[in-house]
């Protein structure tokens, strides 16, 4: 059985990991990625298209100076995308982000099986639990970068706007604010090394513990030797 000291260190970075994983979760199921307000020039007016969507689907608004407003819409974010790249961007995302909640479960499995048993492979030792964490950061890290990149190098809302309403042509400007869908994967990466950095500290002591009881026997007192 594992010691008592073992057992808190990897219960609380279960807990972290546990954390991270259900973040992931939120991350995938909301739709609240970005908000975005595009402008169009019409013939004789601007028009303004409204959207708040994520990696699946959205909402979409449209607004005519001086005041005319269509009802919202719901779309599917693959569905308005005719740009290839967006696209496979968008679906490179959603794959890094399977990958982060994978290697975040694997994280949880092992912080598990080391706070209630001493398993004798290493990997499944500190060793793993820094490999899938590790893994888990560097993913999300990745999304968090590959969507802003997608949103405004290859004019995502402006596709997603004019796939809301098709006679919509030239652009003229967009602003974007990004939403709780995006910044929760912050804390998550935040949560990650966190489990890293509790683990470092058990491994680190017990390091220190094993070189302490190796030292060589002349290190040790005259008056404790006996032979």
């Amino acid at each position: 059985m594992p010691s008592r000291k073992k057992t808190a260190m990897f219960a609380s970075s279960f807990l972290t990991c546990v954390s991270s994983f259900a973040m992931i979760c939120v991350v995938l199921a909301t739709q609240h990625w970005v908000s975005s307000e595009v402008k169009f020039a019409g013939t004789n007016s601007t028009v303004r298209v409204s959207l708040t969507y994520g990696l699946f689907s959205g909402t979409c608004e449209q607004f005519v100076d001086p005041g005319l407003q269509v009802s919202e819409r719901t779309f599917q974010v693959a569905d308005n995308l005719r740009n290839t790249k967006a696209k496979s961007m968008i679906t490179a995302i959603i794959v890094i982000l399977v990958l982060s909640l994978l290697s975040s479960l694997l994280s949880s499995g092992f912080t598990c099986t080391n706070a209630v048993s001493n398993p004798y492979q290493t990997f499944l030792g500190p060793t793993g639990v820094y490999t899938w964490n590790s893994l888990c950061g560097i993913f999300i890290l990745i999304a968090m970068i590959l969507f802003p990149v997608n949103t405004a190098g290859n004019g995502l809302s402006v596709q997603l706007a004019q796939g809301c309403f098709s006679f919509l042509q030239r652009h003229t400007d967009s602003k974007h604010t990004y939403g709780y869908s995006y910044w929760i994967m912050l804390p998550t990466i935040l949560l990650n090394v966190a489990s890293i950095i509790i683990i470092y500290f058990y491994d680190h002591a017990s390091y220190s513990k094993r070189k302490e009881q190796e030292r060589p026997i002349e290190n040790a007192p005259k008056d404790v030797i006996l032979f």
